[in-house]
């Protein structure tokens, strides 16, 4: 066999081996997708709006979810630095929820949100004014190997986990 037909046969053996490949593709697409920091960078601002003034994100500690639907969950920490001692205390994260979900077991609206992890092992969700909307226990994950400052993981027991350092709060479609 020559060069040129050993070409031709290695091309038709990577076209079929792509084309049996798409089904297996698409079918992934069906799933619920947890994203790293590298893919929210599309999504995210470099500054967001909360509570009268805005702040810079920070990508690096962020995560989020995109629902097979094609909806999205995004979470990421902001500089908030330059925001009053009581807004700080709650204010640790931007949260955004293209459809309605459950934290904690409750409900939240679909919408964009403040959120941070208390004392006395809470999770507070306030609107962008900085109001109260929800306060649901956290979790405190003692076996986490590596916490990081910031991440979205899937949950063993269904749903997703949004994770700050080692304490944690559950939510779901």
């Amino acid at each position: 066999m020559g060069s040129r037909a050993v070409l031709k046969l290695a091309a038709a053996g990577v076209l079929a081996a792509t084309m049996m490949a798409a089904p297996g593709r698409t079918m992934a697409q069906g799933s619920d997708t947890v994203l790293k920091p590298a893919e929210m960078e599309k999504l995210l601002p470099a500054k967001v709006f909360y509570r009268g003034q805005s702040a810079s994100t920070q990508i690096r500690n962020s995560g989020g979810v995109k629902f097979a639907d094609g909806f999205f969950v995004l979470a990421t920490l902001v500089d908030t630095s330059g925001y009053a001692t009581d807004v700080q205390s709650k204010y640790q994260a931007y949260f955004i929820a293209e459809v309605p979900i459950k934290v904690g077991g409750e409900n939240l609206a679909a919408g964009v949100y403040g959120v941070g992890f208390v004392g006395g092992g809470k999770f507070v969700v306030t609107d962008v004014g900085a109001h109260d909307v929800l306060t649901v226990n956290s979790g405190d994950d003692a076996g986490l190997k590596r916490p990081m400052p910031l991440t979205v993981v899937a949950d063993p027991a269904g749903g997703f986990r949004l994770y700050a350092g080692r304490r944690y709060v559950s939510f779901s479609r």
